[in-house]
C-alpha cells in the first residue's frame, strides 16, 4: 500500500500555514507579513512533503519488489 502524495502534502501545508500565521500574529507582525510568510512556508512544506512521500513510496516499492523476488527464489529452491 503506497502513500497518497497530494492529500498528505496538502494537509501538512494547510497546518503549516495556520501555525505560521498564528505564530506571526502572536509575534506582533502585520497581517500582510504574517500572510506572506505563512504562504511561503506552506509552499515549502508542500514541496518538501511531496518529495519525502515520493521517496518513501520508492523505498516501499523497492522493498516489495525485492521481497517478491526473494519469495519466488525461495519457492524455486523448494521445488
Amino acid at each position: 500500500m503506497l502513500l497518497q502524495t497530494r492529500p498528505l502534502a496538502v494537509s501538512t501545508a494547510v497546518v503549516c500555514f495556520f501555525v505560521l500565521g498564528i505564530v506571526g500574529s502572536l509575534g506582533g507582525l502585520s497581517p500582510y507579513t504574517c500572510c506572506r510568510r505563512a504562504v511561503l512556508g506552506a509552499v515549502l512544506v508542500y514541496l518538501a512533503t511531496a518529495v519525502a512521500v515520493r521517496a518513501i513510496n520508492a523505498i516501499l516499492t523497492g522493498a516489495m519488489i525485492s521481497d517478491r523476488i526473494r519469495k519466488e527464489h525461495a519457492g524455486d529452491n523448494k521445488g
